[in-house]
């Protein structure tokens, strides 16, 4: 539902997925009664990743010290669960079992170990091969990292949730409106639909699969640019006993930000297997056959894509060969949890698109990634944890909006001091 039709705003955010709602939040937190907007090309939120995803709250296990992802994991997901807890979100802190099958996975385990330890991660904990088994008597390998403070909750609601407190708050927004470009034009930001145009003080851009382009039609580098990757998940049916009582993820490739497929438990209690990870040619590629010929030309003309192409065309053919065969797909999950060879899957497959960024020189960024154009912030990167992260992330944000006004010398849009426990 629509209820902004232009006109001018103190602020816009673009992007209803759960990290846009989050920046709107934020703001009028800080400033009650700050004119707001929030824009997106859909009729209603979270239709895209934050819709689609696994439903994961991340502890903080697999990001590098130092990172973006790691500053903000910890924090987001303390956040995530204290906001759940004051809107009567279900959730469950099912826990999470990073499994090694091989002893030449146990040096991957013992870097994750690490990184967990440094990040503050809550409740980590090493365990053996017999242990495995008392916290999934269905899994096994010959070690884990456990990770009791892991959940799982349903950010489509979260973000529903929020969508409600803002409307509460006079926030408005512009659904259906499928922003074009984003300009600055003397003291104000230009937001150009095809049918309407918004003009705010400051805007901040979360346009998950859509945010290089805005970010370039605002000034910013084409690089990185995002290319979509296709992620499909398999369910067991819904009359199968139960194969884990919280999640199973493999050790990652360290030269992937893919976690590899794996086995999760939901909120509303089925269990899904995946995702696999295919580069596709439509940023709306939730249908394996679907092509998009601009999306398309985008991605084969960006010198990154071939590069990313030749580095890792050995791990393409295996995640196509999985996306192919669903024996090929279940069985690289039973090889942790065996029991999944003898389950009945629903016919029916879930996919979501990944908005990954990827660097001219065909690096796929692993972390956030925040440019600025005159007026405008934009979220060039937010992969997984963002939905975990995206209150933290929030503040991030506007902190640095608040701070690039400052230096600037500006009069703030969002005056007065961050709420209570809000980094400086």
């Amino acid at each position: 539902m629509t209820d902004a039709s232009g006109g001018s705003y103190d602020a816009a955010v673009v992007g209803a997925g759960i990290v846009g709602l989050a920046v709107a939040r934020e703001m009028v937190t800080r400033q009650p009664g700050l004119r707001l907007v929030v824009i997106d090309k859909e009729s209603r939120v979270a239709r895209h990743q934050t819709g689609h995803n696994s439903g994961v709250i991340h502890s903080g296990i697999y990001y590098a010290s130092g990172s973006m992802k790691a500053r903000l994991c910890v924090e987001g997901a303390r956040l995530m669960y204290e906001y759940c807890d004051e809107n009567a979100i279900p959730y469950e802190r099912c826990g999470k079992l990073i499994v090694a099958l091989h002893q030449r996975e146990l040096a991957g385990l013992d870097e994750l170990e690490s990184r967990g330890r440094a990040n503050g991660v809550p409740g980590l904990r090493r365990v053996s091969a017999a242990e495995i088994r008392e916290v999934e008597p269905e899994a096994r390998g010959v070690s884990a990292l456990h990770s009791p403070n892991t959940g799982i909750v349903d950010y489509g609601e979260v973000a529903r949730v929020i969508e409600r407190e803002l409307r509460g708050k006079g926030v408005d927004f512009a659904l259906g409106c499928e922003v074009t470009a984003v300009s600055r034009v003397g003291q104000e930001t230009v937001v150009d639909c095809p049918n309407v145009t918004f003009r705010a003080g400051r805007a901040v851009v979360c346009a998950g699969l859509w945010s290089d382009r805005l970010a370039v039609s605002g000034g910013a580098s084409p690089d990185p640019r995002i290319l979509p990757f296709r992620g499909a998940y398999l369910r067991v049916a819904a009359d199968q006993p139960p194969v884990v009582r919280g999640m199973i993820y493999p050790v990652p490739d360290p030269d992937l930000p893919f976690l590899g497929v794996h086995v999760t438990k939901h909120i509303d209690g089925h269990v899904s297997l995946g995702p696999t990870a295919i580069l596709v040619p439509s940023r709306e590629g939730y249908r394996a056959r679907r092509i998009t010929p601009g999306d398309l030309v985008e991605t084969l003309t960006w010198p990154g894509t071939w590069k990313v192409g030749r580095r890792f065309w050995r791990t393409g053919l295996n995640e196509l060969r999985m996306a192919a065969s669903r024996r090929a797909f279940l069985g690289a999950c039973a090889k942790y949890v065996p029991a999944l060879e003898s389950v009945r899957l629903n016919p029916v497959t879930a996919s979501g698109v990944r908005a990954q960024a990827v660097g001219r020189d065909g690096t796929l960024v692993d972390d956030f990634v925040i440019s600025e154009t005159p007026g405008t912030s934009h979220v060039r990167n937010a992969p997984s944890p963002a939905a975990t992260s995206s209150f933290a992330l929030a503040r991030e944000l506007v902190d640095r909006m608040e701070h690039q006004l400052a230096c600037a010398g500006e009069q703030r849009v969002l005056p007065g001091p961050p709420p209570t426990g809000a980094r400086g």
